[in-house]
């Protein structure tokens, strides 16, 4: 049986997985998801990017902003508001609902993983989506003399902090959760989404178990980069390059992911940088790479196994 493994994390993660779903049987794809991202938020916890990819596969997402349910109102948060609470971490109603579950299930004593399970299942998601770890791992910003949340540098302050440095607390200790690093062994091919490198990738390279795993591996590992003519097409993943002393570029990808992948998916746009890329030892693949359409994505899937 042929096992597909992908580190998957937000908005063009999701868009990738959307596709590869539609050709890859749900038995053969295992989808690790980032938790680095993960927050608590009025008691509730929060796991964003791996409810972007269960809403995005199980048809539900708001594609419009790339995250939470599709006509989803907020008459909760503007109740919390008019109480005088903070309300700059919007949660829709049917999205609270998610959390609430989550924190109720955790609070009996189930694993992250055993709660995102049950999770898929109610939204009808096949594919199996586990997190990264079942413990606590946060990423953090370093900006000056402060370290802050990353949600509070993304949403909050909307990426306008200077970053010094990007810490992964807790990443140290972390044990992947069950079944990861069976998979990533015995794995025909593993797949480095489209997401950002350090935020949302670096989370899971940062617990040694996964890094290890990955650079023994066995199969052919791809990243398809998010970078895009110099930028990133949603978040600061080209700032974040630039902080961490990387290009803002499909060659600053590459090199971040060098020894981790064997091959580099880049856009059309880029197709110049292809040479700079291989002399680091890499195989690059020219496509399009920007996914509008469910037909985009899935053409964009089957380049990245290789079927075309």
């Amino acid at each position: 049986m042929t096992v597909t493994v992908a580190l998957a994390g937000g908005v063009g993660a999701a868009k990738l997985l959307r596709g590869l779903c539609r050709i890859v049987s749900p038995r053969n794809l295992l989808i690790i998801g980032n938790t680095g991202d993960d927050l608590e938020v009025y008691g509730l916890h929060i796991s964003p990017d791996l409810d972007i990819v269960m809403y995005t596969l199980a048809g539900v997402v708001d594609e419009s902003k790339g995250w939470g349910i599709k006509k989803d109102t907020y008459h909760v948060l503007r109740m919390l508001r008019r109480l005088g609470f903070e309300t700059w971490f919007r949660l829709g109603d049917r999205d609270l609902a998610t959390h609430i579950i989550r924190t109720h299930l955790l609070m009996e004593g189930a694993t992250l993983s055993e709660v995102t399970a049950q999770l898929c299942e109610k939204f009808g998601v096949k594919t199996r989506l586990v997190p990264m770890t079942d413990q606590k791992v946060r990423t953090k910003i370093v900006s000056g003399n402060q370290i802050i949340d990353f949600q509070e540098y993304l949403v909050k302050n909307e990426m306008k902090n200077e970053v010094a440095d990007v810490l992964f607390q807790g990443a140290d200790d972390a044990r992947p959760a069950l079944g990861i690093i069976e998979a990533l062994s015995q794995a025909d091919r593993i797949i480095v989404c489209p997401s950002n490198p350090i935020l949302s990738i670096g989370p899971m390279l940062a617990i040694p178990e996964i890094r290890k795993a990955i650079l023994q591996r066995k199969a052919e590992s791809v990243a398809i980069s998010p970078i895009i003519a110099g930028k990133t097409l949603k978040g600061p993943a080209d700032k974040i390059l630039l902080s961490m002393g990387y290009e803002a570029s499909v060659l600053g990808v590459a090199k971040y992911y060098t020894g981790l992948v064997d091959r580099v998916i880049i856009d059309r746009v880029d197709a110049a940088q292809k040479v700079r890329i291989e002399k680091l030892g890499l195989k690059v693949t020219v496509a399009d790479t920007v996914m509008k359409t469910i037909e985009d994505s899935v053409d964009l899937a089957r380049v990245v196994l290789g079927s075309t």
